[in-house]
């Protein structure tokens, strides 16, 4: 059987994706921080197992054949169980483009529980509008909703989104964004948090106990993604976080646009160069063409971080996009954490402070979008060094 597996969108191919046939059912997903190995991933006993490539394709060999044979396909806590119809004998099934992908509720499927902390530099809370996670699952932390938005800071000319639209959860205003961060206990109970960028480090809100905690968070499996000035929690943070990268707020922003270079000296970085090329955000193999780039990052600590993208001109050289895993001083299979920093203003096309959603405008995806995506559901999916191909799982 062959197929593409979508984002909840139905339009974006992913990479990395893990498709199989269960034979017994799936195990409910944890909701938090969860210390988790790619071995002990998935439930259900599968029979036969396949990982999507850069064009988001797969091949599952030696399917059961009959009717209503199920399926999965899972990213890290993604999960969505579909049926198909009918697997004839001795022959290829394959799927309509758009039909295989991952869920938009919580009735399609599992979503992680993410929080995400709105900007006056940066609306990523638009990229989730519109990657297809249907609105409803938009809602405070106490409602039930898988994304909970939480309200950043902004001033002068970055005002900040700090509430619904009336349509909307009644027009809820937001919690402050202080109160998730300000202990373990609140980033624990997700399982990714998205940190959109507030126009300035604003380091009174981000204290000594704070950044202790998202260090914690990261520790006991959390997921982080840090947008520019939110650079505060790594060079301010609990060593080892300051000596992920050489830090440099001193030097110009590069003009925009700026074309910068994907690291394709590790595997996944190869696979995010092609599946750049494959989704239209990249004309020549290795480039992308980046609008909004910040400088705050010379370059990465070897052995620590994984540098993605990156620019050698204009001098200073720059990093766009990096990654670690935590523990770091933690042996390899036993890192369960990960963090991904960006020097891009990513939804540079939507408009910060509007009550959500009436700020995302734009329905496209540009071409950072689509990078930050592909970096989020990589942040999403199981633990293995960057310098290893993503395995295979093998069948139980």
């Amino acid at each position: 059987m062959s197929g593409t597996v979508y984002d909840p969108s139905g339009k974006l191919p992913l990479y990395n994706v893990i498709v199989y046939v269960p034979n017994a059912p799936l195990d409910p997903i944890p909701d938090g921080a969860t210390c988790d190995q790619c071995s002990a991933t998935l439930s259900g006993s599968p029979l036969v197992t396949a990982l999507t490539d850069t064009k988001g394709n797969f091949v599952l060999e030696n399917v059961p054949v009959g009717e209503n044979i199920p399926l999965v396909v899972q990213v890290g806590k993604w999960r969505r169980e579909m049926t198909l119809p009918v697997v004839e004998r001795c022959q290829d099934t394959t799927t309509e483009a758009g039909i295989i992908r991952l869920p938009r509720n919580q009735a399609e499927g599992h979503i992680p529980k993410i929080a995400l902390t709105t900007g006056g530099a940066d609306p990523l809370e638009c990229l989730l509008h519109k990657l297809g996670i249907d609105e409803s699952e938009f809602t405070p932390e106490t409602g039930t909703g898988r994304v909970n938005l939480f309200a950043g800071r902004g001033g002068g000319d970055f005002p900040v989104t700090t509430q619904y639209t009336q349509r909307l959860n009644q027009g809820a205003v937001l919690t402050s964004a202080t109160s998730l961060w300000g202990t373990v206990d609140a980033l624990r109970q997700y399982d990714m948090v998205i940190l959109s960028c507030e126009g300035d480090p604003y380091v009174e809100d981000k204290p000594e106990s704070a950044r202790q905690a998202m260090f914690d968070y990261t520790a006991l499996g959390g997921r982080v993604f840090a947008s520019h000035w939110h650079n505060v929690w790594l060079k301010r943070g609990p060593a080892p976080f300051p000596d992920t990268a050489v830090w440099d707020d001193f030097n110009e922003d590069p003009e925009s646009p700026l074309t910068a270079l994907v690291d394709t000296t590790l595997p996944k970085g190869q696979a995010l160069a092609d599946w750049l090329v494959n989704v239209g955000a990249s004309e020549v193999p290795g480039e992308i063409v980046i609008n909004g780039a910040q400088h705050t990052v010379n370059d990465v600590t070897e052995g620590v971080s994984t540098r993605w993208i990156y620019y050698n001109e204009p001098a200073p050289a720059g990093v766009q996009y990096f990654t670690f895993n935590t523990p770091i001083d933690a042996e390899a299979d036993q890192q369960c954490g990960r963090l991904v920093f960006t020097d891009i203003h990513i939804s540079a096309g939507d408009l910060t402070g509007p009550p959500f959603p009436e700020g995302c405008s734009t329905a496209e995806l540009t071409a950072q979008e689509k990078a930050l995506l592909f970096m989020l559901f990589d942040l999403s999916s199981c633990i293995v060094p960057d310098d290893e191909p993503p395995p295979i799982p093998i069948p139980q």
